[in-house]
């Protein structure tokens, strides 16, 4: 495979990694990758993000299969999810700094082995404290593959097919977490829990060696930066609090429990000093300066806040299907399955819409149609047989595909080509935490507005009532003791109750969605013509 190497006269110009002069920041021009190059340095960047977002997921459905072989119980299991998280969130905003620091391309070659080799560390584990290790390990060095992959993407193909080039790497992130639970869940039952890292394995490998053959002539500008040592703590200390708490708010009961009012005040402490510190910063670990983008800060917010609803019922869906309506892990994975079908179709042709078309048209279509597929959610019942569940999924995909990639365009257009690397990662880093934010919100809501039906339904049915007592006399007619009936209703009642919780939780998201369209439309419209926001979004890339 020949290599893409750089402009006639772009290495003379370029800076040496490690001075300081004020050229070194200039950034570096590459042509657009052509033909067979441009194919293979998609495919290869896009199975490293496939890889990196489906393992932020997959070892969900796996927990109670790790935490038994391991000889722990589920809620000390629920450890291997946190750690990667936090590590995870921790070093994706560090993106920035980084790149200027090593290079796009050197950051995103290491980044992928190190992801393969504490994969591969994290099968071998022995014990939980070891896995735990390797996942922090694993999270960390997982956090740059993400924006950088979406840099290294926009600079593969033309500035016109911009578009194009954010719809083939949005594909890959949205229908990654999907395929998470139902690959989990399938090796969980067929083959043991080690392989859900191993299978990482051959595929980073191959990933990063066809990125080396194809960019390796195309590394970033760098420059030698002071580390800001005070920021980079404080961001540790902050984002560390912040997902603990998260991950475990439910379980310690939140603020009913000490510690999770501890860590509130730690993260939000450390966050405001944060705050401060990074704004007044000469070289600040986090570029906080790009929030003063009116695109960038509306772009980035309202695709935190769609992708926090949308992953809140990515969770929700197959934990009511598992706990409540029979399901094993394999089959609630295949009733999310469908949502993967339109968002590949649609993906390449909402990427040459976006360069033809106001993304904000695009935002609202897709934000219409998520709250159409959680309404007809809202209206779903403990009968809902295969077909009911699946149809909403299957148009999930059509939104799917239409607001991720006008959102990522309008988030990064009008910004400096140097300022890229930095957008993508803080823009991400916003969607990752919105993302926890979304899942602890939604399984919380869920768990105690199921309380509150319970009560309400348990108002209705009790003794001394018609359909009650008819129904405890038929159960006990075909055998059951008093006391296994009562048992046995109170299950139906449960499942009743956890049942119009999921509704009403898919109902309120349907309610946010709505909402979430007015706000883009306070984005600004891209400058020139209708398209231009792809184009500018590619500007750091060239």
């Amino acid at each position: 495979m020949n290599t893409a190497r750089p402009p006639e006269g772009a290495s003379a110009a370029a800076p040496r990694q490690g001075q300081d002069s004020p050229a070194s920041a200039a950034p570096r021009t590459y042509p657009p990758l052509q033909g067979g190059l441009r194919i293979a340095g998609s495919i290869a960047l896009s199975s490293a993000v496939f890889m990196n977002v489906l393992d932020t997921s997959i070892a969900n459905v796996s927990i109670p299969t790790i935490s038994g072989d391991l000889g722990v119980s589920t809620s000390q299991g629920t450890w291997v999810i946190t750690s990667f998280a936090v590590a995870n969130a921790i070093t994706v905003p560090l993106t920035g700094w980084l790149t200027q620091r090593f290079g796009q391309v050197r950051l995103f070659l290491a980044s992928t082995l190190l992801f393969v080799l504490t994969s591969w560390l994290c099968g071998f584990s022995p014990t939980l404290e070891a896995l735990i290790l390797f996942r922090v390990l694993q999270g960390a060095v997982a956090g740059p593959m993400i924006p950088l992959s979406q840099a290294l993407m926009l600079a593969s193909f033309p500035r016109e097919k911009a578009g194009m080039a954010l719809a083939i790497w949005a594909m890959t992130t949205l229908v990654a977490p999907v395929a998470g639970p139902l690959l989990g869940g399938w090796i969980s039952d067929n083959y043991t829990w080690p392989w859900i890292f191993y299978i990482n394995v051959p595929v980073g490998l191959l990933a990063a060696w066809i990125s080396w053959r194809i960019y390796r002539g195309r590394e970033s500008a760098t420059r030698s930066l002071p580390i800001d040592r005070v920021g980079l703590g404080l961001l540790v200390v902050w984002v560390g609090a912040l997902q603990i708490m998260l991950d475990k708010g439910k379980e310690l009961d939140w603020f009913a429990s000490p510690v999770i009012q501890g860590l509130a005040a730690l993260s939000f402490a450390a966050f405001v000093v944060f705050l401060i510190w990074e704004l007044t910063e000469a070289h600040p670990v986090v570029d906080l300066r790009l929030f003063v983008q009116r695109n960038f800060t509306i772009g980035a917010v309202t695709l935190a806040v769609a992708y926090g609803v949308f992953f809140g019922g990515v969770v929700l869906l197959p934990l009511w299907l598992q706990s409540n309506m029979g399901y094993t892990a394999t089959y609630a994975g295949l009733v999310t399955a469908p949502v993967g079908l339109l968002a590949i179709l649609l993906t390449p042709l909402v990427g040459r819409l976006v360069g033809t078309h106001d993304p904000r048209l695009l935002v609202t279509g897709a934000f219409l149609i998520f709250a159409l597929v959680f309404f007809m959610r809202s209206g779903l019942n403990t009968q809902a047989d295969i077909r009911a569940l699946m149809i909403p999924t299957l148009i999930q995909g059509a939104g799917m595909a239409a607001f991720f990639v006008p959102l990522t365009a309008i988030t990064l257009s009008g910004l400096e080509p140097g300022r890229i690397p930095a957008a993508s990662g803080l823009s991400n880093f916003l969607r990752l935490t919105a993302g926890a934010f979304g899942t602890s919100i939604a399984t919380t809501l869920w768990e105690d507005r199921a309380v509150m039906h319970h009560a309400h339904l348990v108002e209705v049915a009790r003794p001394g009532r018609p359909a009650f007592d008819q129904a405890l006399s038929g159960l006990q007619a075909h055998g059951l003791s008093p006391e296994q009936a009562l048992a046995s209703l109170d299950r139906m009642i449960d499942t009743q109750a956890y049942t119009l919780s999921a509704l009403d939780v898919f109902y309120a998201s349907s309610l946010v969605f709505v909402a979430l369209v007015a706000m883009v439309w306070l984005a600004r419209p891209p400058r020139g013509k209708s398209g231009a926001g792809a184009s500018e979004a590619a500007a750091g890339a060239h």
